[in-house]
């Protein structure tokens, strides 16, 4: 176990790793114990997500009045600067409230990431239909794809404040994306779509 090398994250993977070890016991299924973990971690991280998401609505909200802005102090920066963090205040709106609530999340991702990535016990475990290899890619890259089109719909759903260049740019992503979990392990494309559900159900909740 100890040449097993989960990284910088280990103090995160092994705990993740060992409850869907724990799951597995009663599921007798890896693939529904990594679901299982999944929707487990959604829940504790819905208060900092739905905070994030809300942020990020709200400073959507300003953008027209922060284009004014940007209009009138065109020549000022220091006065545009003032202008802005008046505008943050009245509305009662933290620039960074989209941020950190995610930044939080990154390190248990990235435990995850590790242990499902490196995990000895998926190695030969089936899941169901064609995937009966957790530990090797999915040998018609279905769920790769379908991981990248929830991509897609999620990137369209959340709130951006960014020019239409950078939007461009964002929606090459999930492509991207796609090409990376290609060769994956099944086991990992099915945390990750499985997350992208939830998070599309989270922010049509958010939005509701």
């Amino acid at each position: 176990e100890r040449a097993i090398d989960l990284g910088w994250f280990a103090i995160i993977a092994k705990p993740l790793l060992h409850a869907i070890n724990l799951f597995n016991g009663y599921l007798h299924n890896y693939g529904l114990a990594i679901i299982l973990i999944t929707v487990i971690l959604k829940i504790l991280f819905f208060p900092l997500t739905n905070k994030s998401y809300k942020s990020m609505k709200e400073m959507q909200k300003l953008q027209p009045k922060m284009q004014e802005l940007k209009e009138k102090f065109k020549d000022d920066k220091d006065g545009l600067n003032r202008s802005v963090m008046e505008l943050y205040k009245t509305h009662k709106v933290n620039p960074l409230g989209g941020c950190l609530p995610m930044i939080v999340q990154i390190p248990v991702f990235f435990g995850l990431y590790k242990a499902l990535m490196f995990s000895v016990e998926l190695r030969h475990a089936p899941f169901y239909f064609w995937l009966q290899d957790l530990s090797a890619k999915d040998p018609y890259y279905i769920t790769p794809i379908i991981m990248g089109a929830t991509m897609f719909i999620q990137q369209k759903m959340t709130p951006t404040n960014m020019d239409p260049m950078q939007a461009k740019m964002m929606l090459a992503l999930p492509v991207v994306f796609t090409a990376m979990f290609l060769n994956f392990p099944s086991g990992l494309v099915l945390y990750w779509l499985v997350n992208n559900i939830l998070t599309i159900a989270q922010q049509m909740y958010i939005n509701k």
